[in-house]
């Protein structure tokens, strides 16, 4: 049978870049009676994999006291803008216009607004006033996997229609200044903003005289999800009168090794396949100690995670829309070939692991 596909991919990021020696510096003043008893936590800096990241605020702007209001008024606007931006991307790579979209899903875990920001955004770029609006809160890292996973069920659903997925994440503007613990200096030293799009087009989809792609379509051949039990605390947000106060377990990369491996083969075993026949990871840059722990649970060869560290080396953790940075550079490289199949995995708050079984078309 006939799997929808994936047929264009786009990012983008907002202006304002941070190196990571300048964020090393700031968490140096801001948490200096946490470093007083324990210097060696500035190491985190260093032992990230991070060169530099994107922010739709300059750092003054994060680290002054700001109400959660006003956090979230800036986060409206902004996603807004970015939103539009990497739709417009997608849509142009995919050699479509606004009006070919039959149904939006917008990911996101940074910011709340109602109207949703996919309704924001189809009056921006001017999306048919019949499109459908699937928006999604709540699924943080795993929400770009999860995102593909659900375009899929619709145009499996409804064969002749296009899914529009964006996924974005602005991550800076959840920094809490009066938090001084160690996990707000990790996510210091860690996550980022950033959006992707994808365009995904049913299987009975015509292209009617559209021009050529900007890269190989991805047939969807099956997805997954995982929610383990009793792991609820390992990774999210506390709600705090000043805003979002991130929570993420150290347990992270152990639980990858232990439990990823297994449930990945069983769903693999449900498709007549086993790990060996996937090509290519492409999987979601959480941190340095993240994949290395998909490197040991894959028992993957040198550079199979290259495109994950070179996106995490220029972007940082950008949550949701990271695993489709990484696709972006797969097909940008032409590394997808005809027939590979690849495995789009990400982790999230629940605990719980996404993926999505793609192979490469003609």
């Amino acid at each position: 049978m006939k799997a929808p596909a994936i047929v264009a991919v786009a990012t983008a990021t907002p202006g304002f870049v941070t190196t990571q020696a300048q964020a090393r510096t700031f968490a140096t003043g801001h948490f200096a009676d946490l470093l007083r008893d324990e210097p060696r936590l500035l190491d985190v800096f260093e032992n990230a994999g991070i060169e530099t990241r994107h922010s739709c605020v300059p750092a003054e702007w994060v680290m002054a006291e700001r109400s959660f209001a006003q956090r979230n008024a800036r986060y409206v606007e902004e996603a807004t803008a970015l939103g539009s931006d990497v739709a417009r991307r997608a849509l142009e790579r995919a050699r479509l216009g606004a009006g070919d979209i039959d149904h939006v899903v917008y990911i996101s875990s940074t910011g709340i607004a109602t109207p949703s920001i996919d309704a924001l955004i189809a009056n921006r770029i001017g999306l048919r006033d019949d499109t459908r609006r699937t928006p999604v809160w709540g699924l943080g890292c795993a929400g770009g996997a999860a995102g593909l996973s659900r375009a899929r069920d619709f145009a499996l659903a409804a064969p002749r229609s296009r899914v529009l997925v964006i996924a974005l994440e602005l991550c800076s503007l959840t920094f809490l200044p009066n938090d001084r613990s160690k996990r707000n200096l990790v996510a210091m030293s860690l996550f980022a903003d950033g959006a992707a799009a994808v365009v995904v087009e049913g299987a009975e989809v015509e292209r009617n005289g559209a021009g050529p792609r900007a890269s190989r379509a991805l047939s969807m051949r099956a997805s997954h999800s995982t929610l383990w039990k009793d792991t609820v605390d390992v990774m999210g947000w506390d709600l705090e009168e000043a805003g979002l106060r991130v929570v993420f377990s150290r347990s992270i990369p152990h639980i990858v090794v232990e439990r990823v491996r297994p449930g990945l083969d069983a769903f693999l075993a449900a498709q007549g396949m086993t790990l060996d026949a996937i090509r290519h990871i492409v999987a979601h840059p959480g941190g340095t100690r993240v994949l290395a722990a998909y490197e040991r649970a894959l028992e993957l060869g040198p550079g199979a995670l290259a495109h994950a560290r070179d996106v995490l080396r220029g972007f940082g953790n950008m949550s949701s829309p990271s695993c489709l940075f990484v696709l972006e550079r797969f097909l940008d490289a032409g590394d997808i070939g005809e027939g590979d199949h690849a495995m789009v995995m990400a982790l999230g708050p629940g605990f719980s692991a996404e993926y999505v079984l793609v192979r490469g078309e003609a």
